[in-house]
C-alpha cells in the first residue's frame, strides 16, 4: 500500500498536507487538495469513503475567447492548449473555443451548447441582457461560469478574472499626460468595442484622470476599431488628419499594429504618445522602436492559474475565490521588457 510519503513526493506536497487532505483538515489551497486527491488515485491509496463521489474525476472545463486578430486574446488561447500536462496535474481538462467576437447572441448560443459537455466555463464576457440570461441560466444548472478580461454586470457568474479596468484606464491616461508634459494638448482614444464592459470601463477611467488632474489636455474623440488592424489604421488616419495637433492615443483594446503603421506613415511615431494594452510579440516590438511608450498588461499564466484555483475551490465546495487576490496592473516600458 502507497504511504503518505509516496503521495506527498507524487504530489509534491508536503507530508503534513497530504495528511491533511486524506483527514480532510482545513487550510489546504483547493489546488493542491487536487493534487493530493490525484496522485493518491494514482498510488492505488485507498481514499476515505466521505470523500465527494467526483473528487477524482478529471473537471472538464472550456475557455470560450473572440476570434480576430488581438493577439493578446490569442496568446491566452495558445497558452491555455498548451497547458494541458499542467493542467492535468490539478486533475483538470480544457478546451478552448473560438467565437465570432461583438456578437453578444452567437455568445449566448455558444455557452449554452458548451455548457453540455463540460464542469465549468470562463469566457470573455459581453455586457448584454442574453449574455447575462445564459450565464444566470447555466448557474441554475450548476454549471459555473468565470468572467475573463471583461465582466458581465448583475449576473450569477461566480468570479471575475482580469485587471480593476478603470484603474487601468486612469494608469492609461496618466502615463499618456505625464509623457506629454505640462502644457495643453489633444489626446484620442480607440477601443476594441464599448460592449465590452472592460473597454467602457478603461474609457471612463481615462477621461476621468484628465477631469481631475488634467484639465489643460483635451479628449477629443473616441473611435472603435473593433480590434482589427486595418480598422485602427483607418482610424487613427482619420485622426491625424482632423487634429493635426495630436499628441496622445490610447488603444483600449487590440491592433495597434494599425495605429503603429499609421503613425509611422505620417512621421509621427516619436511625437505621439502611444499607450496601449497586453505585451505581445508585436507591442514588444513596438515598445523596442519607440512607438509605443507603455504597454498595460496582465500574464496569461496567471489569468489561466485563477481560473484553475476557482475552479479547484467549488470543486471542494469552498467560496470561488478563497484563498485569491486579483491581478495587478503591470506597466511595461521599453526599459524594463520582461
Amino acid at each position: 500500500m502507497a504511504r503518505i510519503a509516496d503521495i506527498a513526493r507524487l504530489s509534491g506536497a508536503s507530508s503534513a498536507t497530504v495528511d491533511r487532505v486524506l483527514n480532510q483538515r482545513p487550510g489546504v489551497r483547493a489546488v493542491t487538495v487536487q493534487r493530493v486527491l490525484k496522485a493518491a488515485h494514482e498510488l492505488g491509496y485507498v481514499l476515505d469513503a466521505a470523500l465527494p463521489a467526483n473528487a477524482l474525476r478529471p473537471l472538464k472545463l472550456a475557455f470560450l475567447l473572440p476570434a480576430g486578430t488581438n493577439r493578446f486574446l490569442s496568446l491566452l488561447g495558445r497558452h491555455i492548449a498548451a497547458a494541458q500536462d499542467q493542467l492535468a496535474s490539478f486533475n483538470m481538462r480544457a478546451r478552448v473555443d473560438y467565437i465570432e467576437s461583438f456578437k453578444p447572441e452567437l455568445l449566448a448560443q455558444q455557452l449554452r451548447q458548451v455548457a453540455r459537455d463540460v464542469d465549468g466555463i470562463a469566457f470573455m464576457a459581453i455586457e448584454h441582457p442574453a449574455v447575462r440570461e445564459a450565464v444566470n441560466g447555466l448557474a441554475e444548472r450548476g454549471i459555473p461560469t468565470v468572467t475573463l478580461i471583461s465582466d458581465v454586470a448583475n449576473s450569477s457568474r461566480v468570479a471575475y478574472v482580469g485587471l480593476d479596468n478603470r484603474a487601468a484606464g486612469r494608469t492609461a491616461g496618466y502615463l499618456v499626460a505625464r509623457f506629454i508634459g505640462p502644457r495643453p494638448a489633444k489626446v484620442a482614444m480607440i477601443a476594441g468595442s464599448l460592449s465590452y464592459r472592460a473597454h467602457e470601463e478603461r474609457e471612463m477611467g481615462f477621461l476621468h484622470v484628465f477631469q481631475e488632474l488634467f484639465p489643460a489636455i483635451e479628449v477629443v474623440g473616441l473611435r472603435e476599431g473593433h480590434d482589427d488592424e486595418a480598422k485602427n489604421y483607418r482610424r487613427t488616419k482619420s485622426l491625424l488628419a482632423r487634429h493635426p495637433d495630436l499628441a496622445g492615443i490610447y488603444n483600449i483594446g487590440g491592433g495597434p499594429e494599425g495605429i503603429a503603421r499609421a503613425l509611422k506613415e505620417t512621421g509621427r511615431q516619436h511625437e505621439v504618445a502611444f499607450v496601449g494594452h497586453g505585451l505581445t510579440p508585436d507591442t514588444r516590438a513596438l515598445l523596442l522602436d519607440g512607438t509605443m511608450d507603455a504597454v498595460i498588461t496582465q500574464h496569461p499564466q496567471a489569468a489561466l492559474m485563477s481560473c484553475v484555483s476557482i475552479f479547484a475551490n467549488l470543486r471542494a465546495g469552498r467560496p470561488a475565490t478563497d484563498g485569491m487576490s486579483g491581478p495587478s496592473i503591470e506597466i511595461i516600458l521599453r526599459e524594463n521588457l520582461p
